[in-house]
């Protein structure tokens, strides 16, 4: 009997066992290199010309960011997948020639000591508005989800980065698990914000708030039973997805942070994934939830992957929570954010260490069922992929301080002895053309304009048959339109929140 075309694409999606910790680990690397990249090409341009933002900026700075910052995305998850650790170690090459180029020719005498060079940018003080690798991880667990949600039914997409069937750590199991750990960093607990009223009250207002995430999750639904669009039920179930994750998760995050103080979260993060992980171990919930497919049974039966495994999620926001809460502490010199930098990379290891003791002596990762080695995997990679992209931002913080050019975009600025209005009007405007800074602005809409477009996109191309050359073309279009939309409503000043 011949599949449909449905059939044959949830075929090519299932029963899959991921890659491994290591090759995604590396991935963590492109994407710190690439900011680097662009920043160093700015701070070349503006030593050359002595201006920035460069000639027709909506559309120029707009294809440099797409090129230096999604394109390579895209082409390490395609045709570059394979060489995957030659392209890191050329861009390294590059970006190091660069930067010593920048170092060596700039005109300030203390250039010739390196030492003491170092030693008064480590004493130097910072400005910020947010903590620019908090905005930098966010924005890009969300580009890199973007990309894969479309590119996994593609051929020239590696089948080792799609999600797995049951256990195992695929590039895509990791993206759901860090877009969770994104939203706890800067959630109000996180920012210490005060509950203003009763806890009550608070709990209502963030019953409120999910609205969005509800709606998104029933159109989603609606739409995926209206059009015959290809499900993977062993994912989250018939009816549940990712949207009802993300607005259970975040009700009964906050009900608990009524209760524990945001300081100890990591406490509950803790009992809580130990204590699932212990019920998976001596009862029959992981047996039913990964051979029980009497779907039509009643609702959990139908939905029980996404529904238990909300439990490891919540236990993954916690701890965001936690690094959240320490991220956020008021620091301004350099020295004080490259130790919290060391902290966040050596918490990192720790976990990676724990991590593996967990897979020798429980369980090995699963995604399905969410389970502590999952939590663990999801909380060290997150911690080692925004440790690195901070490094890539004192390395800018570096170059920028030589240069004399401080018109890097997401980026820490020096703190100025005298307020300079005609520079500040400039950071803004640089600001104002910054890709990153687009995607930060209306995170959510991006995500769902991703998802109505990579639905679109299937309705239109055979995404199993593609040649992959022109599965690149079409996945490059597609990221394309998604950051012309974004950046053409930031450039606006445009905030899509109707909540």
């Amino acid at each position: 009997m011949t599949m449909s075309q449905r059939e044959l694409k949830e075929a090519f999606v299932s029963n899959l066992n991921g890659t491994s910790l290591q090759e995604v680990a590396l991935g963590s690397f492109l994407t710190p290199l690439c900011l680097i990249s662009r920043g160093l090409i700015l701070i070349l341009y503006h030593q050359a010309k002595g201006t920035l933002p460069l000639p027709l900026p909506l559309i120029s700075h707009l294809l440099l960011d797409f090129s230096l910052l999604i394109l390579p995305l895209i082409l390490s998850c395609t045709l570059l997948s394979s060489t995957l650790h030659l392209v890191i170690i050329g861009l390294t090459l590059v970006s190091a020639c660069v930067f010593c180029y920048i170092y060596y020719t700039n005109s300030r005498p203390s250039a010739q000591h390196p030492h003491s060079t170092v030693s008064t940018f480590l004493q130097s003080h910072i400005e910020f508005n947010q903590v620019p690798f908090v905005t930098i991880f966010r924005v890009f667990v969300n580009v890199k989800t973007a990309i894969s949600i479309l590119a996994v039914d593609f051929s020239v997409f590696p089948r080792r980065y799609a999600k797995t069937e049951t256990y195992g750590t695929g590039v895509m199991d990791f993206g759901v698990g860090a877009y969770v750990f994104a939203n706890a960093l800067v959630c109000p607990e996180a920012r210490r914000k005060n509950i203003s009223g009763s806890r009550m009250n608070h709990i209502k207002k963030q019953l409120l708030s999910i609205w969005p995430l509800v709606v998104l999750g029933m159109g989603r639904l609606v739409s995926v039973k209206m059009t015959g669009y290809q499900e993977h039920v062993t994912e989250y179930g018939v009816h549940w997805n990712f949207f009802f994750t993300l607005a259970v998760v975040r009700v009964m995050a906050s009900i608990i942070l009524t209760v524990l103080p945001a300081s100890q979260s990591w406490v509950f993060a803790l009992l809580i994934s130990g204590f699932y992980q212990y019920i998976l171990e001596t009862s029959r919930l992981k047996t039913f939830m990964i051979h029980n497919n009497d779907r039509e049974k009643d609702f959990l039966h139908a939905n029980k992957e996404g529904i238990i495994s909300v439990v490891g999620y919540v236990a993954i926001y916690m701890a965001g929570v936690q690094v959240g809460v320490y991220v956020m502490q008021p620091r301004s010199q350099v020295r004080q954010w490259l130790k919290t930098l060391l902290s966040i990379l050596l918490g990192s290891v720790v976990l990676y260490a724990a991590l593996y003791t967990c897979q020798t002596l429980v369980e090995p990762v699963s995604r399905r069922l969410a389970n502590l080695p999952f939590c663990i995997w999801s909380v060290a990679q997150s911690l080692f992929f925004m440790s690195w992209l901070g490094m890539a931002d004192m390395v800018l913080l570096f170059s920028k301080r030589t240069s004399g050019c401080f018109f890097v975009p997401s980026s820490w600025n020096l703190c100025k002895k005298q307020s300079n209005s005609v520079s500040d009007k400039k950071t803004g405007e640089i600001e104002r053309h910054c890709l990153v800074q687009a995607v930060s602005r209306n995170q959510l809409l991006f995500f769902l304009l991703a998802n109505v477009l990579t639905g679109l996109t299937n309705s239109i191309v055979d995404t199993l048959t593609c040649s992959s050359i022109f599965s690149v073309c079409v996945l490059l279009l597609y990221m394309f339109m998604n950051c012309f939309v974004i950046h053409v409503l930031h450039f606006c000043g445009i905030t899509v929140k109707f909540w």
